[in-house]
């Protein structure tokens, strides 16, 4: 019987157990140059025990910043960073994917360059505000992208995966999940175009497909991974249409192609089965639970409903997590308030049991 705590082969990167860290916004990537710190390449090093370590998202581009203090990695000084953060988890025996997040209509021209304002596939808002250093703010109507602007934008996802690799990650995972750009043109709710690029389901997916695929072209699809969210209505998504149509025929495309893996935020469990069906990939899975994340979602590996199991808070707050499980305990609380931003407390100093 298949384990938590037995290796994996990610189409040729060895995973010493399947419990990955989940990607989350943690906002400390301070200054105008959005370069990871010090801080964070210990944050990240600190969680080296996970079989894999996904990062938190980080923007292709300049007008893909969603929230303040991201990371980015469309830049020579922010590649500079993000090396110090790879070869920190590497040196601990860690392997480690970038997530590439262009956050689209969830945005604010207050955070951008210019005359910049956020785009998206429709000139559609999001309900909802957006919180910035100076306080909560109404998300803004985006510019809808034009099909030349597409282009360009799936080259950005392209560069910054060209990037990513430059500076030592063994892979990265593209964020089609919660609302962001990919899952605002997978989603009819957002996306109300009537070109190729929206309409059918075919079209609606053609931008997830068309930027994984250029994404596999550059850098290898054994280093290509994408993340999705089917149902999940986060950041005015709302209830999307043709649920099961839309992800089966989305994951099946991908089959041939030889991904690193697809993860899954899940939405119910009977569709969680239905995409596990239709993908015969490498499957992550971020379980629906009651509550956090915890020791009993392992269990879905040894059924074969996931090949990895994502921790999301409760690796946050226990940074040598994988421990811990196999322990059965004890946990530490994670700080909710230090989620988001902040200095480093709530961010490197959850004690291991060790108590270092």
């Amino acid at each position: 019987m298949t384990t938590a705590f037995d290796p994996i082969d990610l189409s040729g990167t060895q995973l010493t157990n399947r419990i990955a860290l989940a990607p989350m916004t943690r906002s400390r990537s301070f200054g105008p140059s959005h370069v990871p710190t010090d801080s964070v390449a210990l944050y990240y090093a600190q969680r080296a025990s996970a079989g894999l370590i996904i990062t938190e998202g980080t923007q292709p581009s300049v007008v893909g910043q969603g929230y303040p203090d991201t990371p980015g990695l469309h830049s020579a000084e922010q590649v500079a960073g993000w090396r110090k953060v790879t070869d920190a988890v590497h040196a601990k025996g860690g392997k480690i994917f970038a997530q590439i997040m262009h956050a689209g209509r969830i945005g604010h021209p207050d955070l951008l360059p210019g005359d910049l304002i956020p785009v998206a596939p429709s000139a559609v808002a999001a309900e909802g505000k957006i919180y910035l250093h100076d306080g909560p703010k109404d998300l803004v109507t985006p510019h809808e992208l034009t099909s030349e602007e597409i282009r360009e934008t799936i080259a950005d996802f392209v560069s910054a995966s060209r990037n990513a690799i430059e500076a030592g990650f063994d892979g990265v995972e593209l964020h089609g999940a919660n609302g962001y750009l990919i899952h605002q043109f997978i989603s009819s709710t957002s996306n109300r175009r009537t070109d190729e690029w929206g309409g059918s389901v075919e079209g609606r997916t053609r931008f997830a497909a068309e930027v994984t695929r250029a994404v596999a072209a550059e850098i290898g699809a054994s280093r290509t991974a994408i993340r999705i969210s089917p149902g999940n209505p986060l950041n005015g998504i709302g209830a999307e249409t043709e649920l099961e149509a839309t992800y089966t025929a989305f994951v099946q495309q991908f089959d041939p192609i030889g991904l690193a893996y697809v993860h899954v935020v899940e939405n119910t469990r009977e569709l969680t089965n239905v995409l596990r069906k239709h993908y015969s990939g490498t499957l992550v899975l971020n379980a629906k639970t009651e509550g956090p994340t915890s020791s009993a979602e392992l269990a879905l590996i040894e059924d074969g409903v996931a090949d990895i199991i994502s921790f999301g808070a409760l690796f946050l707050a226990n940074p040598d997590l994988p421990e811990r499980l196999k322990a059965g305990g004890p946990y530490n609380t994670p700080d909710p308030a230090s989620f988001f931003g902040g200095n480093d407390a709530g961010f490197i100093d959850y004690p291991s049991l060790a108590g270092n």
